[in-house]
């Protein structure tokens, strides 16, 4: 019996994470924003993955925000640029999570 292929989509996912021993983050940030692209079935399994792979690269995931498909970003009226559109089909191709941009946060010192 032959499997249908599954029908994957690419996922827009900004991930916030916290602070965590050996997480590569730079000298003083409290945490950081990650613009990821991922695939999955749906975006629910989109989450899992990447959240499952961020753990393993000792960072400390705390929320995700969905921003759904290519489709559904354009339906909105999100600009895409082309670097992006690569990035999303280097997801879909590899079945894989990829970071697209990290952006550190330092807290104000309060």
């Amino acid at each position: 019996m032959k499997k249908k292929p599954s029908r994957q989509q690419v996922y827009t996912l900004l991930v916030q994470i916290g602070r965590k021993e050996g997480d590569g983050l730079p000298e003083g940030a409290t945490g950081a924003a990650l613009m990821c692209f991922a695939s999955g079935v749906d975006e629910a399994e989109a989450v899992r993955e990447t959240v499952a792979i961020l753990k393993q690269a000792d960072t400390a995931p705390l929320d995700v925000t969905g921003y759904g498909t290519l489709a559904e970003r354009e339906a909105q009226g999100h600009e895409v640029d082309p670097e992006e559109r690569a990035l999303m089909q280097r997801a879909l191709d590899e079945n894989a999570v990829i970071v697209a941009q990290m952006t550190p946060f330092f807290g104000s010192g309060d």
